[in-house]
């Protein structure tokens, strides 16, 4: 089993850039280019290295390897945009990998790219990049080639001894488990449950108990032995529930008008442990979205175009404005769920205007996630 924070450490300390292995400060997987550049990455990883495993570190500085984390990203359909757009597609894994001195919001992202052997090729067009398109890695940089190549197996062995050297015991595991349970949540709740003899799960949070049910919010839920963060959320409430075998996180979003909220069950994340020494994890959509009066909505949407141009403009809000600014992320959400197509896109336009604003800004985190979450379900 591979301690994903050591493998981290290893790709950062003992090798550059190179054909099975690359770094990013951050990637955007929320515009056309941003996509575009990741899955030409995927692909040249993917054809570079057909016999071992690549990967993709994300939150780290790319001349000096300072590690400065990226926020946590738990969209498990990216393998439903690498089928779409690539030939040949390999297996990727995305995972939230904790370090201990980064902030309680912030990970580091590591992508796993497991080949199928055959080379790959972009599908269809994106960007600026044509269907039919095949990369690979030339040192550090992903460049188109050539339809005619020779892959060549020049990296098995090199891969083969980071992984061993990122392989975890039981002293990593004790300390991460009194570290998570002691040290990074000694103020909440906290619990751990051992699977198979073999794999540990923490989670931590602040309980609330409904009709014998209990819920987390401001919860943490991680899989010691790899150190790889299962779920993170500031905002949003999870049920948690385990057998001999499994462990299943059901996410609750918080949505509602007028002082009316209630809990809408997201999506359901089960982990299966295995006798192999494996696990396997699978998440399912169960969102069925609120429907609101149209009349209510459109006044709230033309009062969020107006908040929003007047951030715009610099003019001062008003008590009652500041007091709906709080709001607009989640009503945003609330009108593109109810077919207001272009709430979505107006939402993401104000980023930049809302990062003055930790709360709100937060706010807006949440609702971009659970709108990627919709989308691509």
């Amino acid at each position: 089993m591979i301690n994903k924070r050591l493998l981290i450490k290893n790709l950062l300390a003992h090798n550059d850039e190179s054909s099975f292995y690359d770094k990013k400060r951050k990637i955007d997987l929320g515009s056309k280019e941003g996509k575009a550049k990741f899955l030409k990455h995927i692909c040249a990883l993917s054809n570079s290295n057909p016999n071992n495993n690549s990967f993709i570190v994300i939150g780290a500085e790319d001349e000096t390897n300072e590690i400065r984390g990226v926020d946590f990203f738990d969209d498990s359909k990216i393998q439903n945009l690498v089928n779409a757009y690539l030939t040949n597609a390999p297996l990727i894994i995305y995972e939230n990998v904790a370090f201990p001195h980064l902030p309680p919001d912030k990970v580091v992202g590591l992508v796993t790219i497991r080949p199928n052997g055959k080379i790959t090729s972009l599908r269809k067009n994106i960007w600026k990049y044509w269907g039919g398109s095949i990369f690979l890695r030339d040192g550090s940089i992903s460049m188109p080639k050539d339809f005619d190549i020779e892959i060549k197996d020049v990296n098995s062995e090199i891969v083969k001894g980071i992984e061993n050297m990122a392989k975890n015991n039981i002293e990593l595991t004790l300390d991460g488990v009194m570290d998570f349970m002691n040290t990074r949540h000694k103020n909440l709740e906290s619990h751990y449950k051992v699977f198979k003899e073999l794999f540990v799960v923490c989670w931590a949070g602040i309980t609330n108990t409904v009709k014998n049910e209990t819920y987390y919010s401001r919860v943490d839920i991680e899989l010691i032995n790899e150190q790889v963060r299962l779920f993170y959320s500031a905002l949003d409430e999870v049920s948690i529930v385990y057998s001999e075998n499994e462990f299943k996180i059901t996410e609750y979003v918080h949505l509602g008008l007028n002082n009316q909220y209630r809990y809408y069950p997201l999506e359901i994340v089960t982990i299966t442990f295995r006798d192999s020494g494996s696990y396997h994890l699978e998440s399912k959509l169960i969102f069925n979205p609120p429907r609101f009066n149209k009349k209510t909505l459109h006044h709230i949407y033309n009062a969020n175009n107006a908040l929003v141009d007047k951030l715009r403009k610099a003019i001062p809000l008003t008590p009652s404005e500041e007091k709906d600014l709080k709001h607009l992320p989640a009503t945003y959400l609330i009108c593109f769920l109810n077919d207001f197509s272009e709430a979505r896109s107006k939402l993401e336009a104000s980023k930049s205007l809302l990062k003055p604003f930790p709360e709100v800004y937060r706010s807006y985190k949440e609702s971009v996630r659970i709108l990627r979450k919709v989308k691509y379900n």
